[in-house]
């Protein structure tokens, strides 16, 4: 059975060279290796520890290694990694534990029988010279894109939108962790129930501070292991994303398209808010994720869902004004949810370029769907203004049946149509809303 560093190690590599994502990679190598609890949060506080301070582990890497690190072993790069976060972040861990276990992981997975020589050179060099000095760029921005370990390209968007203290702010909320929030199916239990449910099954819950019907988790383990959760009595949601749903302003009985769904969050909170009657039709492109939409149907209860094999951007023709509200949540950059899944960050921005133009397909689409005076809800977990602000214009002004419509959302008060969500304003995840209203 692999160790927890060794998980890690093994779970950023596949990150690196397979493209895989760190959570649903790290959720398969826990399950493989059957950590138990404690062994599995030190592996994922490393795996995660070291794709949020990426940039700023290997500026100071560099320093000390004598051959470029894009000339080192995949695996022996990501030892060091895993070494060096242990040695700056982790006062708990006893420094000569983080070098030995390094050294040994590069024996085993070096082909190179000099390699665990160089790692413990590498590491017993920079214990020497602790602490290490402030990293240092080209300029107050590449300083900070160093320091926080975000790509310069974002650090300069984000300072654009907003200015050099608020995008600090933003890069900095970015590497801590995000609160467990779930939201309470209110068809089969009420919040006081559910909270005193799970205090019985050892799990720390507490009322969120702002949002009803929800509640914030601590000391979960896996969340499917909880009974309380294969009961259906709660479903794991951002305060952000349950919103959008919040913004449509349902009604029970009401007939409601959610035209990307998968894994079904939104879906779930247009049911519950529609008391379970009317009728939910939530789409998705790919097979296997309708499966997990029946499965998340099953086991919250709700009758209404009606999960559907459809791609958004392709118009069905007996949908054209059925719908009293359509929710379009599309696909996007995703760097609104960097402190769930860090790598998004380093994306290649170039492949963000197409975004906006399939999100505006998909919408104009969609759009058709929606009844005459009913609603239509845009929403990414994006910040970027191009994917969000850009695609709600350009579609007003090419369907001047449509109009923006003001909204309440509980403790925010009254939006004037568009909201962006900040996880270090409102702490949590990166998110857009805009409601329109079809003209009667």
């Amino acid at each position: 059975m692999a160790s927890a560093r060794e998980v890690a190690v093994l779970t950023l590599d596949a990150c690196r060279r397979q493209g895989a994502w760190s959570d649903g990679y790290l959720k398969r190598m826990l399950r493989e290796q059957k950590l138990d609890r404690r062994e599995a949060a030190l592996a994922t506080r490393l795996c995660f520890g070291v794709l949020q301070n990426q940039m700023l582990l290997d500026w100071h890497l560099s320093r000390f290694s004598r051959l470029p690190l894009d000339r080192l072993e995949s695996k022996v790069l990501c030892t060091l990694r895993v070494a060096v976060y242990q040695l700056l972040f982790l006062d708990k861990i006893p420094p000569s534990a983080a070098v030995n276990e390094a050294v040994n992981l590069a024996r085993v997975h070096s082909r190179n029988p000099r390699t665990a020589g160089m790692v413990n050179g590498i590491l017993r060099a920079m214990l020497r010279q602790m602490p290490l000095p402030q990293p240092e760029g080209g300029d107050a921005l590449d300083a900070l894109a160093i320091r926080t370990s975000h790509p310069r390209w974002l650090v300069e968007a984000f300072a654009r939108r907003l200015g050099a203290q608020g995008a600090q702010a933003l890069l900095e909320a970015d590497n801590r962790g995000a609160p467990m929030a779930v939201q309470v199916n209110l068809c089969r239990v009420s919040v006081q129930a559910l909270c005193d449910r799970l205090k019985e099954e050892g799990v720390t819950a507490r009322y969120h501070p702002w949002m009803p019907g929800c509640l914030v988790l601590e000391g979960t383990g896996s969340l499917e292991a909880l009974p309380a959760f294969r009961q259906g009595l709660f479903y794991v949601q951002d305060c952000a994303a349950r919103l959008a749903v919040t913004a449509a302003g349902l009604e029970p009985g009401s007939r409601v398209l959610d035209c990307c769904a998968a894994p079904g969050g939104k879906s779930f909170a247009a049911a519950i808010d529609l008391g379970d009657q009317g009728e939910v039709v939530c789409c998705d492109i790919h097979p296997h994720k309708i499966k997990l939409l029946e499965a998340g149907r099953e086991r919250l209860g709700l009758g209404v869902l009606r999960p559907t094999l459809q791609d958004a951007a392709q118009t069905r023709q007996v949908w054209l004004e059925e719908f009293d509200a359509v929710i379009a949540d599309v696909p996007c950059s995703g760097l609104g949810i960097i402190r769930k899944k860090p790598d998004i960050r380093y994306k290649d921005p170039k492949a963000l370029e197409c975004l906006p133009a399939v999100q505006s397909r998909i919408l104009a689409c969609n759009a058709g769907y929606v009844k005459r005076g009913g609603v239509l809800i845009y929403a990414t977990c994006t910040l970027l203004q191009r994917e969000n602000e850009d695609v709600v214009r350009s579609f007003l002004a090419e369907r001047p049946d449509f109009c923006l419509e003001e909204f309440d959302l509980p403790h925010w008060g009254r939006q004037e149509g568009m909201v962006t969500f900040w996880p270090h304003v409102h702490d949590t995840d990166g998110f857009f809303i805009a409601k329109l209203r079809r003209e009667g």
